[in-house]
């Protein structure tokens, strides 16, 4: 298995981003937030406030880039607690080929900016400059255990067939078999995902999964390792569709990703105020 260190928020430069092409239809990679971000408060003596400090988010970005010269590798199957499932995927692609992998990644590094922002210490389950392929799944929730994290979010884009659209956040089930039991995260991980979802929405106006979630834009699963096998708060989020073209022309908009950014870090942010 390919590297299991974690990947702290602070070793990847915008400007090394940047020159990796973390970005599509001719928009800038991601940068970092200006220093007029609503997100940042600040105290009456002037300074930034961190109303996040002591606390940790793990940030899992899906897939990998590289996972599809490793097709061996990902296909192991690992161990997720009530079954076996393959080490990783390649993810998806819109239908112009703006991978799933290198969305995951441009938003996770938008998302550690508003977080660090907020005084959260941010670790990334993998990085540019980091393993080839995966992690596996049961590793990425590894990662966020041996973190203590406040919270984990993995984030993702769908590739359901055209027409069906709009986002939608899973949550992890009630699994207790072999070595997963999410008994203890059920309620707290509800709570971070119904608190993303909302902040997402109004953020981003992209509208609930019409395919998934009975519009409510929440689907609880058991049978992904990323949350069977997770003891801290995590969620995944679908972004969208990348195989529908009104979704995929959000995707492929920096701009739009700076705003799933911003949903996604409010969200977390009002559930870190309130543990």
């Amino acid at each position: 298995m390919a590297g299991g260190a974690l990947v702290a928020g602070g070793l990847v430069g915008w400007g090394a981003y940047a020159a990796v092409g973390g970005s599509a239809g001719g928009e800038g990679a991601a940068k970092p937030v200006g220093r007029s971000s609503p997100s940042a408060s600040v105290s009456a003596d002037g300074k930034a406030a961190a109303p996040l400090k002591g606390k940790i988010v793990v940030i899992d970005p899906g897939h990998n880039t590289g996972n599809f010269r490793h097709t061996a590798e990902i296909n192991r199957q690992v161990d997720v607690g009530n079954g076996r499932k393959e080490c990783d995927t390649t993810g998806t692609s819109t239908d112009d080929g703006y991978a799933e992998a290198r969305f995951t990644l441009d938003v996770a590094h938008r998302l550690r900016a508003l977080l660090e922002r907020q005084g959260a210490t941010v670790r990334l389950t993998h990085d540019e400059g980091g393993p080839d392929w995966g992690p596996c799944v049961d590793e990425r929730a590894a990662i966020g255990n041996k973190a203590h994290a406040d919270a984990a979010i993995s984030i993702h884009a769908d590739g359901a067939p055209a027409g069906d659209r709009g986002f939608h956040v899973i949550l992890p089930g009630a699994v207790h078999a072999g070595g997963a039991d999410t008994r203890p995260i059920v309620g707290p991980s509800r709570d971070l995902g119904e608190r993303v979802a909302s902040d997402f929405r109004r953020t981003t106006g992209e509208p609930p999964s019409n395919y998934i979630g009975h519009g409510t834009a929440l689907d609880t699963r058991t049978d992904l390792g990323g949350l069977n096998l997770s003891t801290v708060p995590k969620v995944f989020i679908e972004c969208g569709n990348m195989r529908d073209t009104k979704d995929a022309a959000l995707l492929t908009s920096g701009t739009w990703r700076q705003k799933a950014a911003r949903g996604m870090s409010e969200g977390i942010v009002s559930f870190l105020r309130e543990s």
